[in-house]
């Protein structure tokens, strides 16, 4: 990921007081608004010309700051808009995110936090996604102008000591060999800034993780290789696919793929500590099923088979 040019926001935006909720004259400016940005957006998914995506990059920028600073718009979904619009579990925030390609070399990652306000006024962080100009970046706290550039498809909200943390899954089409998927830790400061990243992961090393200390986990691996990497309610577990090399070679990820064994994490006394077996102490039971991978559900079912 390149250092954003063309960035969301330039400022942190703040209007003035109105009513409590989207009155109809904004709506429906919102509703013409979004009629643009879903053209924008499908460019940059679709056009063939790389100058044409990434004008459409720059005009969805412009044109969703316009829309983010009609008043109440935090709760209009802009649900036509292909890019990730995701909600807090409490509702404080949204982080709206996407990617622009280059070519099957670059990807440059666009994003922005817009917190709920009482006023409906906008109060917006845009994130700088510095990927490309760091060799570590799993090795501190960051803020939003040095961000670690993933497009979010999960926030999950855990307390510890009455401070709240969101734990951010992401992915990233990365380059033209690897993908990678993320665990961010988003915090924010004592004034309201966002801050990603906390030393929190237990694990063992094995050649394919992060090293440690780590603040934010990462995979990475050959393009297109499927790697799974979720949350599961249920459980109360984030579980991600088990890695391993097709040449013997742990150093080279984009020789690593899934094979059909999950590993995970469980929170626990503020940290998200490893679990090599996320599904064993769950009672299989036919209508929750759907939980598991079929994998898994095979290994089960051979297990009880030999148990008769």
């Amino acid at each position: 990921m390149r250092c954003i040019i063309i960035s969301f926001g330039f400022f942190i935006v703040t209007l003035g007081a109105f009513s409590q909720s989207i009155s109809m004259e904004n709506y429906k400016q919102l509703q013409k608004l979004e009629n643009d940005l879903k053209i924008f957006s499908d460019s940059i998914i679709n056009s063939n010309d790389v100058s044409e995506r990434f004008s459409s990059d720059a005009n969805l920028i412009k044109g969703l700051v316009t829309a983010l600073k009609v008043p109440y718009s935090f709760s209009y979904k802009f649900d036509s808009v292909r890019i990730s619009k995701l909600y807090a579990p409490d509702s404080s925030f949204r982080i709206i995110s996407w990617q622009v390609a280059k070519d099957l070399t670059l990807y440059r990652q666009q994003a922005a936090i817009q917190m709920k306000t009482k006023d409906g006024s906008l109060k917006l962080f845009p994130l700088f996604d510095c990927s490309d100009f760091t060799t570590a970046p799993n090795d501190s706290v960051r803020d939003a102008q040095h961000w670690i550039g993933a497009i979010y498809y999960t926030i999950i909200a855990k307390t510890h000591n009455n401070k709240t943390y969101y734990t951010l899954l992401g992915r990233d089409d990365n380059n033209e060999r690897t993908n990678k998927k993320w665990i961010d830790i988003l915090t924010f400061d004592e004034a309201g800034k966002p801050q990603f990243g906390r030393n929190c992961f237990v694990y063992p090393n094995d050649g394919i993780k992060p090293p440690q200390p780590c603040y934010r986990f990462c995979l990475e691996f050959r393009k297109n290789a499927g790697v799974k990497l979720q949350y599961d309610e249920k459980l109360d577990e984030i579980i991600f696919d088990k890695l391993i090399s097709e040449s013997n070679d742990l150093r080279t990820k984009s020789t690593l793929i899934p094979y059909g064994e999950y590993e995970g994490f469980k929170w626990q006394n503020g940290k998200w500590y490893y679990t090599a077996q996320p599904f064993d102490a769950v009672e299989i039971k036919e209508e929750n099923n759907q939980t598991f991978p079929k994998p898994f559900l095979e290994k089960i079912e051979k297990k009880n088979k030999k148990r008769f």
